[in-house]
């Protein structure tokens, strides 16, 4: 019986990076798009709403590019492109920023929380499609 090594083993820091890059621009377009479309069909207050999830998305992408670099230079035994405490610090930080812009969306902007979902779901979607590209291809 002849046992190949699943692609998924094989994959190199340099293309996580790209992954990473792709589904962070995708979230940005997607989101940016969506929200003018809302926003013109349903009200600037929805259009504001999904561009905040949007933008939350996107940057959520961006932290977890930054612990997966971390992570990988740890087990690859290299030296970590930043302090370690400073990058899980932050990213807690960020998350609490993050549940204050969202508080604060919903509070000055009083849109639809759909839209809002929909746009904190975009960075779901965009590394889901491309985790699918990269274990088809």
């Amino acid at each position: 019986m002849n046992e190949e090594t699943h692609p998924i083993l094989d994959f190199s820091n340099q293309a996580v990076e790209a992954v990473f890059k792709r589904a962070l621009r995708n979230t940005l377009i997607l989101g940016l798009v969506a929200a003018a479309v809302v926003g013109l069909a349903s009200g600037w207050r929805d259009g504001a709403m999904l561009a905040t999830g949007a933008l939350i998305s996107a940057a959520s992408i961006y932290e977890w590019q930054r612990l997966v670099r971390l992570i990988n230079a740890r087990l690859d035994n290299q030296r970590t492109p930043t302090s370690a405490a400073a990058v899980v610090i932050f990213f807690v930080l960020r998350l609490t920023v993050f549940a204050g812009v969202i508080y604060g969306s919903l509070k000055c902007f009083q849109g639809s929380v759909t839209a809002l979902l929909c746009g904190l779901g975009l960075a779901a979607l965009a590394i889901g499609w491309e985790a699918i590209r990269m274990l088809r291809d």
